[in-house]
């Protein structure tokens, strides 16, 4: 069916003049007006008139509305409430959730009556009206894929979030919908899903363990087949960061024509056939609270109002030596927040999507939470993903046509947010292992995105800061190289962080990043588990593959095997093998895809694979650990 409003225009405020910076973004959204680009969407005929009006000119509501953004999303659920979320492409006239029994019994009609009445409760039902925030970073160019719509440079593409807290909820689930009311009146009608506080401090839980969604093929396969074998109704989906690829990209979250948006995927409105079956993902999110932690894909590098947002995605530099250009050149007409995010790196648009769970000290970068008798920790632990190309900037060194431009240069794979012993989120996390709230759980789960112990790429070089050596000749004074090194004594999550998750009793670290399935545990009894082949795999590299990591020889790049010296575990249940019949304690398959899921109940993490190859065949348990 072809949709009606799909030429339609949307409304926008007098446009500001000249060129798209995040200074003009920032104080036009604070003022309310939109963003000029320079660069405008194809023009389209404007949108027709409301058929009828109120006294005050506002179009009567009736149905008929365009999608939203992406269905309705629950998050940081508490004792008696939970917040639940949905984006537009406008603020519109009326954002509401309809809460309780009642819902189920009404038609679209009757829900949009019960949205835009006098009365803001029914029958089994009450209303709650949402907040509205336009975000402030959300972009497209050229590389977007946005349906029916081309860009030339980067545009400022409007969304608007929609945030209602749920409050005074009884135990158990309750059935809501959300209504949506856009400018000419149109109005979109959700259908019914369902919300639930969080489970109390001895419940059992189920939480599904996924990371590394990143738009890859695999992603709607794997969360179909999470609602077949665990269904939608969960306790929560822990992400263990990479939920898209340039999170300034509006289209990766919600409507990429690749139909592998992440909240597409999370919600059922994705759509990639791989071997004659179209897969479409699941409405998980609408019933299950999300808890995210960021990864390096979840980072804006520097701001520019030219360069595609690919480029200012791998332009990241290190927050300090923005800080020193700053109290170098103390530039006028900013604030030093402002313009230190713009020099260095920014996670506004992640922070935006996902406002809460969120900590005093750590605002939404690490926070930790109860959920029934789990105590989920979750930390900013990433650095940049720099290439280990031997002749451009990347992890080892600056490209050589860069050398005397310090403006050009990477600085190595350096860490966006410290995590060493003696910084701010160390010390938080210190004091959260050994707090109350952690020590009197059943299980402790310490969430973050970079691996500490594993068998991926991505687990060499070491974690810790770069250390630069700058070459110069000695006659001329012209920098002639710049390198960088990753001492392996200094990883700070095995050197610093191991220590507290064995002294303090985790039970699980989850983590992501190298997009394939491993798990290890330490001789404190601590659970290491990677399950982020997901939507794709870059490989293992353990003497069972015979594959080698692409680093330069030297003792502290390990080149096969865990650089933490752990011994992989081969799944206990079904294991995959090698050619000569031998179980392997890995999965890394472009084919195969994995998930996990963690039963507290049964005190057990399961993981499970589908082979996609193979549309019709089952879902196969494949390791089953005990957290305890």
């Amino acid at each position: 069916m072809t949709d009606p409003t799909a030429n339609e225009t949307l409304p926008t405020d007098t446009p500001a003049a000249g060129s798209l910076s995040r200074r003009t973004v920032l104080g036009a959204l604070a003022g309310g007006a939109a963003v000029a680009t320079g660069v405008a969407v194809p023009a389209v005929p404007a949108a027709a008139a409301a058929p009828g009006t109120d006294p005050d000119g506002v179009p009567t509501p009736r149905l008929g509305g365009r999608p939203l953004l992406c269905e309705p999303y629950l998050l940081d659920p508490q004792a008696s409430t939970v917040y639940v979320v949905w984006h537009t492409e406008e603020a519109g006239t009326a954002q509401v959730v309809l809460v309780g029994a009642g819902v189920t019994t009404l038609d679209d009609q009757q829900a949009l009556d019960a949205a835009t009445g006098g009365r803001r409760n029914g029958p089994g039902w009450r209303r709650i009206t949402a907040t509205t925030k336009r975000l402030t970073r959300t972009r497209e160019d050229s590389a977007s894929a946005v349906p029916g719509r081309g860009y030339s440079a980067v545009v400022d593409r409007p969304v608007h979030r929609q945030l209602a807290l749920v409050d005074k909820l009884p135990a158990g689930r309750t059935p809501y919908r959300v209504v949506s009311v856009d400018h000419a009146g149109r109005a979109t009608v959700t259908a019914v899903y369902s919300l639930a506080p969080v489970a109390s401090r001895k419940q059992a839980v189920k939480l599904l363990l996924t990371s590394d969604h990143q738009l890859k093929n695999m992603t709607p396969a794997n969360l179909e087949k999470v609602a077949e074998t665990v269904g939608v109704r969960l306790d929560g989906v822990l992400v263990a960061g990479d939920l898209v690829n340039v999170p300034d990209r509006a289209s990766e979250w919600f409507d990429s024509t690749t139909g592998l948006a992440f909240f597409a995927g999370l919600t059922g409105r994705a759509s990639k056939t791989l071997h004659g079956r179209t897969w479409r993902g699941a409405p998980l999110l609408q019933h299950t609270p999300i808890f995210p932690a960021i990864g390096n894909h979840e980072v804006m590098g520097r701001w520019s109002d030219t360069a595609g947002l690919d480029s200012q995605f791998n332009d990241p530099q290190p927050l300090e030596v923005a800080r020193q250009k700053w109290r170098a050149s103390r530039p006028s007409g900013v604030d030093e927040a402002t313009w230190l995010a713009e020099q260095s790196w920014d996670v506004t648009t992640y922070e935006e999507m996902f406002p809460y769970p969120s900590s005093p000290n750590g605002g939404q970068r690490w926070w930790a939470r109860t959920i029934g008798d789990v105590h989920l920790v979750t930390l900013f632990a990433t650095q940049i993903w720099r290439s280990a190309s031997p002749t451009a900037r990347g992890k080892f060194q600056e490209a050589p046509a860069d050398l005397e431009n310090a403006d050009k240069w990477g600085y190595g794979q350096f860490i966006f947010e410290p995590i060493k012993r003696g910084s701010r989120q160390y010390k938080w996390l210190e004091r959260e292992l050994a707090s109350p709230a952690a020590q009197r759980a059943r299980f402790r789960v310490v969430m973050y995105h970079h691996p500490g112990h594993g068998l991926g790429d991505n687990s060499a070089p070491p974690f810790t800061d770069p250390v630069q050596t700058i070459t110069r000749d000695p006659l001329t004074g012209k920098v002639t190289a710049v390198t960088y090194d990753y001492p392996l004594a200094d990883d700070h999550i095995l050197r610093d962080l191991e220590p507290l998750f064995s002294t303090n009793g985790v039970h699980l670290v989850h983590n992501g990043h190298s997009h394939l399935w491993n798990r290890f545990r330490n001789p404190a009894g601590v659970n290491w588990l990677e399950t982020s082949n997901v939507g794709n795999s870059y490989g293992a590299y353990d003497v069972s593959s015979g594959a080698t990591r692409n680093l330069p020889e030297d003792p502290d790049h390990i080149r096969q095997g865990d650089p933490g010296g752990l011994t992989p575990i081969v799944p206990t249940v079904a294991p995959l093998t090698d050619a000569a019949g031998k179980p392997l304690p890995y999965v890394a398959s472009n084919d195969i895809t994995v998930f996990s899921v963690l039963d507290s109940g049964a005190g057990v993490v399961r993981s499970y694979r589908f082979d996609t190859r193979d549309p019709g065949s089952a879902v196969v348990l494949f390791d089953e650990f005990p957290l305890a």
